[in-house]
């Protein structure tokens, strides 16, 4: 080895260590990510089945033999946000009801977002990131 190759190896050396390191945070942000929108679909899918169940029992209405709930967006608003603020989980922070309604009187739309933030804020990855997600739930009741 002549004098001038010594110490290349070390370049690719660091150079490797600095690749593997970006690698790892990137992978670790989507996984994190990634479970973060689960748990916040999660959160969404059972507030939709709250509102879908916020009915009023007297305005329950009979066609063709079937029982048919009637919702409203007042109701299934103020059942998904009782239910969003007593049962979100402290480590899934800052979620907001961006819309909780009824688009046809029988099922309940929730729509929630949150700030995601990755585990490692470096330049590779954002300081935060939106997530938004709904969920569509329909209560059906039968008389067996």
């Amino acid at each position: 080895m002549t004098r001038k190759e010594e110490g290349s190896s070390l370049v690719l050396v660091i150079f490797a260590g600095v690749l593997c390191a970006a690698l790892v945070i990137a992978v670790s942000a989507a996984t994190s990510l990634y479970l973060e929108r689960k748990r916040l679909f999660s959160l969404a899918d059972a507030a939709a089945l709250v509102g879908a169940e916020s009915f009023d029992l007297n305005r329950v209405t009979v066609i063709n033999g079937h029982a048919a709930p009637q919702l409203t967006n007042a109701r299934v608003r103020a059942a998904v946000r009782a239910f969003v603020d007593t049962s979100t989980p402290p480590d899934l922070s800052n979620v907001k009801v961006d819309s909780a309604r009824t688009p046809d009187g029988r099922s309940a739309r929730v729509t929630l977002s949150t700030v995601w933030h990755p585990p490692v804020v470096s330049f590779l990855m954002p300081e935060g990131l939106s997530i938004d997600v709904t969920s569509t739930a329909r209560s059906v009741l039968s008389g067996r």
